[in-house]
């Protein structure tokens, strides 16, 4: 894992953001040295490596501006366990202070399934070299030194020959796929577990208890039997071998260290809950009390999972917001304290919605030309016409609320509905969009205020 951060420095962890995201110069270079800091902290010898605290962002700006994606781009560059929470869903009734300890108990879940997933890679080739084994028994049952008792060690040996060629027969069978259409029977274990209902005022997921382990232990084994075909009892097998080579007393230990080490929690609308006064009253009461239940977490403390406690001293946080109403200030004191590093993300503007539809790996453009590709539909979007659907987002959030790129996606899927809708039964081949048709589709709804709020 610090291999791979090892490999990055910040300006080509900058570079490779600047594959997917436009622009946010500056909020890129902070992520980016957090993320060179998280390695740089574990090369530190001796007792300061413990004082070296992970230097927590918050990033300031309208909605669609590439908040989000900066946090999880960066956590797949690093590999690291990534979660993304509303700090917003705290204050709804029914919420209580030890519900924001799940943000941890999330991360933790998600890095067990990412490790169990590489290992059960790693082990996937011997898992299937011992499927193969299992296949070929379940076809050839047993060798004939277990099926007869010979007398003459002669006949037994020649017994064990024709056993050994008939099984490498079935072998080449098996690779060649002549054996797909046979039959197999299988005892698989049966997954299900009663239903049983718990009366709490913390919901279940919240309680760091796995039900299936709880009753797995108190509860006989249960199989049933499954006819399947030789590809299908192959992959289940495999699977089933792949499970019984994985250490998952090595993974979770494994995985705590990920997430204790290098793991991202990204706590969006974290303006929602900042106070906008020291005068006001009512709702500020929940939303300080949120501030203060997340303020031990992002200050280091121990949370109990069902893999054991998890300290969060180390764990990079990422907090977002527009910040519209509030400001940072309005934060606790002590919370602010715990994110040094601001950074502001500007507006999007015409030209950067041009860049977003067409530099980007994921570019929507790039998107909705391999869909169409897939109905053997070529789609060209003269320059023109691109311009045309930027400037037209950019009035679009002048006028209503600025939700930033996302009102790109509304726009294009406006713009390409009856194309999207009549391309499987028209015999077109080549569509061209330019700047009259993206005129003629979306005038009427642009000129008209109150359509335009309801679609785009």
């Amino acid at each position: 894992m610090l291999e791979r951060i090892e490999q990055l420095t910040p300006k080509q962890i900058v570079a490779e953001l600047d594959k997917y995201i436009i622009g946010q110069d500056k909020a890129k270079k902070a992520v980016a040295i957090a993320l060179r800091n998280r390695w740089r902290r574990q090369r530190v010898e001796g007792e300061l490596r413990d004082e070296i605290m992970p230097n927590n962002i918050i990033l300031i700006g309208p909605t669609g501006v590439g908040k989000t994606e900066i946090a999880r781009r960066l956590a797949n560059l690093a590999g690291a366990p990534f979660v993304k929470v509303e700090a917003s869903k705290f204050t709804e009734v029914g919420y209580v202070g030890r519900d924001v300890e799940s943000m941890v108990r999330d991360l933790m879940d998600l890095a067990v399934t990412m490790l169990k997933m590489e290992r059960t890679q790693s082990v996937q080739e011997e898992a299937n070299r011992l499927a193969e084994e299992k296949i070929l028994d379940l076809l050839f049952p047993a060798s004939p030194k277990k099926r007869e008792n010979f007398d003459d060690p002669a006949k037994e040996r020649e017994a064990q020959e024709r056993y050994a060629r008939t099984r490498e027969r079935l072998r080449r069978q098996l690779h060649e796929g002549n054996l797909d259409h046979r039959t197999l029977e299988l005892e698989m274990p049966n997954d299900r577990y009663p239903i049983v209902e718990i009366f709490s005022p913390i919901g279940i997921e919240e309680m760091g208890i796995n039900i299936q382990e709880m009753f797995g232990g108190m509860m006989p084994k249960r199989t049933k039997r499954r006819q399947v075909n030789v590809p299908e009892g192959y992959r289940m097998i495999a699977q089933q071998e792949a499970q019984k080579l994985v250490d998952m007393e090595e993974v979770i230990q494994e995985a705590k260290l990920r997430v204790e080490n290098v793991g991202i929690i990204f706590i969006d609308e974290i303006d929602k809950i900042a106070g906008e006064g020291k005068a006001s009253h009512g709702p500020d009461v929940s939303r300080e009390g949120v501030q203060r239940d997340i303020l031990p977490i992002v200050e280091g403390t121990s949370v109990a999972t069902k893999y054991g406690l998890v300290r969060t001293d180390h764990i990079l946080f990422i907090a977002a917001g527009a910040f519209s109403v509030s400001k940072p200030s309005d934060l606790v004191p002590e919370l602010q304290g715990r994110f040094p590093i601001r950074v502001e993300l500007g507006r999007l503007t015409a030209q950067d919605f041009i860049r977003i539809l067409t530099e980007p790996r994921n570019a929507l453009l790039k998107q909705y030309t391999a869909l169409l590709k897939t109905e053997g539909v070529h789609i060209q979007f003269t320059d023109e016409a691109i311009e045309e659907v930027a400037e037209t987002a950019t009035i679009v959030n002048e006028r209503m609320e600025n939700i930033g790129a996302r009102r790109l996606h509304t726009i294009l899927t406006t713009l390409l509905e009856d194309i999207l809708f009549s391309v499987p039964d028209s015999k077109r081949k080549r569509i061209r969009v330019t700047r009259a048709m993206v005129n003629e589709t979306l005038q009427d709804i642009i000129e008209d205020e109150d359509l335009s709020r309801y679609i785009l």
